[in-house]
């Protein structure tokens, strides 16, 4: 499968996967000066593009770059980022700044990793009653440890 990508200015890079072997191709910052994203601090990182998934079943997911979390505490505020195959705007990537230090954002700077996945789309049927399971409505922590 291609993807179509529009690049929204004229600095935007193209997604890309590191490795022949990579699932997730890295996007980058597209932006007019340096971020400091302060401890605790969230922002919407612009990527100054937008993507065209020719498949209804098939979306985006956005993941953190596993570097960027494990090194420096910054990661995703949403955990996962969802760019339905109809979305056509600008893919924009919500960081958070989960240490005690400042983290700066450069301009091309790789800021997470996009996975072309595929999806079930269901149809969704009101029903009176369940179907009965050995869990039922057991919540959080119901199976044990």
């Amino acid at each position: 499968m291609d993807i179509d990508v529009k690049k929204l200015s004229e600095g935007a890079k193209m997604p890309f996967r590191a490795t022949a072997g990579s699932a997730g191709a890295d996007l980058f910052a597209c932006i007019d000066e340096d971020i400091v994203l302060a401890p605790g601090e969230r922002r919407l990182i612009p990527t100054g593009i937008a993507i065209g998934i020719p498949d209804s079943g098939c979306a985006a997911f956005i993941f953190p770059r596993s570097s960027v979390s494990s090194r420096f505490g910054v990661s995703l505020a949403n955990c996962v980022g969802v760019v339905d195959s109809d979305y056509r705007g600008e893919i924009k990537v919500p960081l958070i700044n989960h240490s005690s230090e400042p983290y700066t954002i450069k301009d091309g700077d790789r800021i997470a990793q996009m996975v072309i996945m595929p999806v079930i789309l269901p149809g969704f049927i009101p029903v009176d009653e369940l179907d009965e399971t050995a869990r039922g409505a057991g919540g959080f922590g119901s199976t044990g440890r």
